[in-house]
């Protein structure tokens, strides 16, 4: 058999290609694609919340060091979302507009790296009561299918009281506690109720984190917003 540089079996220009050149053939494809390791990095599908519906209101925790971890961990402040879940966000908006009320963004698309620094802030038992995803296995949020959300009182132009601040990792931030004022009570209902309405589903331990349908068939993407051209 002919070989190549260094000893290796060449491939026949007419014959099957050799392991090592299928290997090579995979790795450019998977390069070219973005995708790493099943963790995408492009940003294909992900709509900017900000350009989408400029008055959406945005408080994005994690672009500030006003989070559990007390870190700026995006050095921009944007949103993202896949365009179903952006859209069918839009749609929660309208309704809630009509009640009195607006949505309050903390969070959308997040890296996979984002998520692994929140896994390594967090205390074991912050990590054994699913408060932080395990980075392993990646979150909804790295799929752009989740968001966490709160109200805004648009008579008031303030925050709506709800059950309690946003990552407060207790039961009384549990989508089903039972104890608490009840206007913050009726609040988180009105805002489960807008965005059941359009397929979202809460994550029982946290009153502020929605799932938009069928979210783990999306991928896990490791795309950053900081390191490209506006």
């Amino acid at each position: 058999m002919p070989t190549a540089l260094g000893g290796l079996p060449a491939a026949s220009r007419a014959g099957t290609p050799t392991l090592f050149g299928r290997i090579l053939g995979l790795l450019i494809l998977l390069a070219n694609s973005g995708c790493h390791d099943g963790i995408r990095s492009s940003r294909e599908d992900l709509l900017d919340l900000s350009i989408l519906q400029p008055a959406l209101r945005l408080d994005l925790r994690y672009a500030t060091a006003n989070n559990f971890t007390g870190h700026i961990l995006y050095p921009s402040p944007r949103a993202f979302l896949l365009a179903p879940t952006a859209h069918a966000l839009l749609s929660v908006e309208e309704d809630l507009k009509r009640q009195g009320y607006g949505l309050l963004i903390y969070d959308a698309y997040r890296p996979q790296r984002i998520t692994q620094a929140l896994f390594d802030s967090a205390t074991p038992q912050q990590r054994r009561e699913g408060y932080v995803a395990d980075p392993s296995k990646g979150s909804r949020h790295n799929r752009g299918c989740a968001v966490d959300l709160g109200l805004w009182d648009l008579q008031q132009q303030q925050v709506a009281l709800m059950p309690t601040g946003f990552d407060e990792f207790s039961e009384r931030a549990h989508s089903d506690a039972s104890k608490g004022p009840t206007e913050a009570l009726l609040n988180r209902e009105r805002l489960r109720s807008a965005m059941a309405k359009e397929g979202f589903k809460e994550l029982p331990n946290e009153w502020w984190h929605f799932d938009d349908r069928d979210c783990d068939s999306h991928p896990i993407r490791d795309w950053v917003w900081w390191d490209q051209t506006p």
